[in-house]
């Protein structure tokens, strides 16, 4: 049973930065993709900010993070990273992890298979 678990969100200040992991377990090779997205504050709809293939690399897709968010990930921890910087109040949102078997990132959450509890961004002065 695959298992996403994320940590590192929090308050921070406009211009400040976090990072994000997901620890994943539950696949026995590296045949999968982390996908991040996001739920704005009183949206449904989750955005898909930025993906990790282990062995095509780092997908972005949303364009205002794009620049300033980063992802990696260390196979031997199974644990990928979603670096912010230079945050906005714009990035407040509840960030969640989330993984499909494959080699391919996808933007469409509906794409992925499982899905992390999520871990609170919030961007405030």
């Amino acid at each position: 049973q695959v298992n996403l678990v994320e940590s590192g969100g929090g308050l921070v200040q406009p211009g400040g930065s976090l990072r994000l992991s997901c620890v994943v377990s539950g696949f026995n090779d590296d045949y999968y993709v982390i996908g991040w997205f996001r739920q704005f504050p009183g949206k449904d709809t989750r955005e898909g900010v930025i993906c990790l293939s282990w062995s095509e690399g780092s997908t972005a897709y949303a364009d205002r993070p794009r620049g300033r968010f980063t992802v990696s990930g260390d196979k031997a921890k199974k644990t990928v990273y979603l670096e912010m910087k230079n945050l906005k109040s714009e990035d407040t949102a509840q960030y969640f992890c989330a993984s499909r078997e494959g080699h391919v990132c996808k933007r469409d959450p509906a794409r992925y298979d499982n899905w992390g509890q999520g871990t609170p961004v919030t961007v405030s002065s």
